[in-house]
This record gives structure tokens, sequence and C-alpha cells, in this order.
């Protein structure tokens, strides 16, 4: 068997994957583009299976089965984590997804020396300072 139209193709889908993770929008795409890359290896790693068995037979194989559980679990925590994000956004583009938290919305900030709620004294808390 000649092993460069696998290595080729493994080399288009990893490309097309690539170009899918850094061009789409939409986050439901971006997880295929992902399972394309992760195909890929696992092309590339039967096909070295197949070609090349001096060290460990069937290892390739092996290494190709736990990428798929690797990518099975992979989509059920990204579509875990889409779902959520449409229920909270009402849109799954990526572009939209804050990547820091954003500070809660106050009524009215408190001084900086002054004690917070918390820490109030007996006057607000008498429970508190009963204890």
């Amino acid at each position: 068997m000649r092993p460069v139209i696998p290595y080729v193709t493994a080399a288009l889908l990893f490309g097309l994957g690539v170009y899918g993770v850094l061009r789409r929008r939409n986050a439901v795409l971006v997880l295929m583009a992902v399972e394309l890359m992760l195909n890929a290896v696992n092309l590339i790693l039967v096909t070295a299976d197949t070609t090349v068995r001096a060290a460990l037979p069937h290892g390739g194989q092996v290494f190709a089965l736990f990428v798929i559980v690797l990518a099975a679990a992979e989509i059920g925590v990204g579509l875990a984590i889409v779902l959520q994000l449409y229920r909270l956004r009402a849109t799954v583009t990526v572009d939209e997804v804050p990547l820091t938290e954003r500070p809660e919305p106050a009524g009215h900030p408190e001084p900086a020396g002054s004690p917070g709620p918390a820490r109030a004294g007996s006057a607000e808390r008498p429970e508190e300072a009963a204890r």
C-alpha cells in the first residue's frame, strides 16, 4: 500500500479543520472543525500502524481508539457549554463570548474606607451582636 494518499488526505482534513476553527463564528461549527482535525489524526495513526509495524503491533489502532473516546468526551462537554451559552445569550457566536468576568452591577458604590454590609456593627444586625 502506498501511504502517500492517506497522509495527503489527512493533511487536507487537518488543514480544513484548522481553517474551520480559525474562520467560523458559530460554536457548533467550531466543534465540527475540531472533529475534522481529530479524524485526520486518527487517519494518520491507522496509516502509520499499517505501514510501520516495528515497535508495537496495533499501536496506532489503540491510540486511534483513545482519540475516538477523547472526541466523544469533547463533544459531550462542548455541546453542554454551547447549550448553556445559548440559554444565557440566545446566540452561539464565538465572538460574543466574554472571556473575563463582568463586575456585579451595584446600585450605589460604597467608599473604600467604610465597612461593607457584612462587617456592619450591631446597630444594623442585632442578632449577630448577641452571639
